[in-house]
């Protein structure tokens, strides 16, 4: 099985998480998560192929702004708030209020 690289928490860098939500689907997709909390990757509907998902998804991930478990064939995905909020106060919040705008 494949182990999936997560940043830690201190090693978390602002140009990262900025880029990775610099993008509109990868932006929706954080919006869902946080709304719906911990989801399934083939729940999200967004106009792509798989690869180019899994590619938001690697984005995301690497950038800390992810945690995606593996159960069997199955990633499901989280929004690593707590280490957000610790690393950089005050930005997801703000990011989350203008992607909801």
């Amino acid at each position: 099985m494949k182990i999936l690289f997560h940043p830690n928490r201190e090693d978390i860098e602002l140009t990262s998480v900025l880029y990775a939500l610099s993008d509109p689907i990868r932006l929706q997709l954080v919006l869902s998560i946080n709304k719906n909390g911990e989801q399934p990757c083939g729940h999200f509907d967004f106009p792509v192929v798989k690869s180019t998902m899994t590619h938001h998804i690697r984005t995301l991930r690497e950038a800390g702004v992810l945690h995606v478990r593996k159960q069997g064939t199955q990633h499901f995905l989280t929004l690593r708030a707590d280490d957000l909020r610790m690393r950089f106060p005050g930005l997801l919040e703000t990011i989350l209020h203008a992607g909801e705008l």
